[in-house]
C-alpha cells in the first residue's frame, strides 16, 4: 500500500473531520487570475460545503464571474499529527432569502449552539440581510491523516 493510500481518510472520516473544524480557507480567482484567499466559518449541508458572506465581498464577485473554488481545512503541529481536507468544486451563489437563511442558521448553530427560540432565529436572519449564501458542490476531494502512520515516517 502506498503512503498516499495509508493516509487517505474515508468518506466518513472526512465528514467527521469537517464537522470538527472551525476555519475554512476559501480560494477563489481574482479578475487578474491571481488567487483570493480568505478564512470563513462554514458548515456542511447535504455533503456541500456552505458559508455565508456579504453580497458585495470580493469572494462573491469572484465566484459570480468564475465559480471554480478550492477550500481547505487542516490542522496538526507536528508531522505525525498533520490532517487535512482539500475540496475543489463549483460554487453556487444563493441570493434568495430561504437558502441564505438555511445556511446562516446552520453556521450559527455550529458555532454558537441550537437556535431555541424565534427571537434568536430572527436575529440570525437580521444578520444575514446583506449576505449571500455560498454552496460548494465537491468535484474532487483530497485528504490526509498522518496519525494513521503510527509515528513511522
Amino acid at each position: 500500500m502506498s503512503r498516499r493510500e495509508q493516509i487517505r481518510m474515508t468518506d466518513d472520516e472526512v465528514a467527521a473531520y469537517l464537522a470538527s473544524q472551525r476555519d475554512l480557507q476559501v480560494a477563489s480567482i481574482n479578475a487578474d487570475g491571481s488567487p483570493h484567499l480568505v478564512t470563513m466559518w462554514f458548515t456542511v449541508l447535504d455533503g456541500d460545503i456552505c458559508f455565508w458572506t456579504y453580497g458585495r465581498s470580493q469572494k462573491v464577485v469572484n465566484l459570480q464571474r468564475d465559480p471554480r473554488v478550492t477550500v481547505l481545512c487542516a490542522d496538526g503541529a507536528d508531522y505525525g499529527e498533520l490532517r487535512g481536507v482539500t475540496i475543489s468544486g463549483r460554487a453556487v451563489i444563493q441570493e434568495d432569502r430561504d437558502p441564505v437563511n438555511e445556511i446562516g442558521e446552520a453556521v450559527f448553530e455550529k458555532y454558537w449552539g441550537p437556535i431555541n427560540d424565534e427571537a434568536t432565529r430572527e436575529g440570525v436572519r437580521a444578520m444575514g440581510a446583506k449576505r449571500f449564501g455560498v454552496r460548494i458542490t465537491p468535484e474532487r476531494t483530497v485528504s490526509w491523516d498522518h496519525t494513521k502512520l503510527g509515528g513511522l515516517y
